[in-house]
């Protein structure tokens, strides 16, 4: 059984907990995970982490790996000279900042050395749901956020898919629905699914907060098009046998639903529709990722 920690990097909140991990067996943190803000200075974030963790490294015994997943896009292949970086994100004071390289300083200078796993933040949710919850059993397995941004990571042959950096399904093209003129809220590609589907898109389309739009609004029946739409691709490039739909968005009543009888129609009949699942932990999948990864490399 290994000590490791994990860090979820969000756009909002960068959340830290340690525990042990074992085998199968999903881990339970052995203190209150600790939170603090997504700062526009990266360094003053980190070094709020580097604390926490240098803190559970004396009270709770010397950790033995770490996981750290991140919203991206990140540089995730170990083999390049940036890998463990936040890249081209529009996030102000991020973009080609060194997370890893900033963490392992960190630690270094508090005493600790220990091995690093890095990835994008719906990477490690994948690994997590696949390993420990919803898709557990099923392979290929994917793993989609709807929320601030759309993200999705996927499991294949049991291995994270990785390529000339990681997946980026939330930029899917979809074709508009026929009642819409919004213009999107991507700044790279507009009529992509997050453009169209994002929690903030559906503010500015609704003029009001994704929240607080009524159950029985159309926004709804719109929204599970979009989702359907970008699933639609999905499914027909990886054929997976679940994909696993978390995010604040997909936490309204009815959408997982309306999203499964959209999917049916747009996939026509021409290949099976997957299994379309909540995960199995709800809004901490990201931190439960980040300890798969370090479960991955304390072996």
């Amino acid at each position: 059984m290994a000590l490791v920690a994990g860090i979820e990097g969000g756009g909002s909140k960068f959340v830290a907990a340690i525990a042990r991990v074992q085998a199968d067996e999903v881990p339970e943190p052995l203190a209150p995970e600790f939170v603090t803000p997504t700062t526009l200075d990266p360094t003053t974030t980190v070094n709020e982490v580097v604390g926490f963790l240098a803190r559970s490294n004396r009270e709770h015994g010397a950790l033995e790996a770490l996981g750290i997943a991140t919203f991206g896009p990140v540089d995730p292949e170990e083999s390049s000279d940036t890998y463990g970086f936040v890249t081209t994100t529009p996030k102000p004071g991020w973009r080609d900042f060194d997370v890893l390289g900033s963490t392992r300083n960190g630690l270094k200078a508090a005493g600790i050395t220990l091995p690093v796993r890095f990835d994008l933040d719906v990477n490690g949710a994948a690994l997590a749901e696949w390993r420990w919850g919803a898709a557990q059993g099923h392979d290929p397995a994917v793993y989609i956020t709807v929320g601030t941004g759309i993200g999705g990571g996927a499991v294949v042959n049991g291995a994270l898919v990785h390529g000339a950096m990681h997946p980026e399904m939330g930029h899917l093209l979809v074709p508009r629905h026929p009642d819409d003129d919004f213009g999107g809220v991507c700044p790279s590609h507009r009529s992509c699914l997050e453009g169209f589907a994002n929690a903030p898109a559906l503010e500015r389309r609704w003029g009001q907060p994704a929240a607080e739009i009524p159950d029985d609004h159309p926004a709804w029946e719109m929204e599970a098009h979009y989702l359907a739409e970008g699933l639609h691709g999905v499914t027909l490039v990886l054929s997976p046998q679940v994909i696993v739909l978390g995010g604040g968005v997909m936490q309204r009543d009815g959408l997982l639903e309306a999203v499964r009888r959209h999917l049916e129609v747009v996939l026509a009949g021409y290949v099976p529709a997957p299994k379309l699942v909540p995960p199995r932990f709800g809004m901490r999948a990201g931190l439960f990722g980040a300890l798969a990864l370090a479960q991955e490399v304390a072996g």
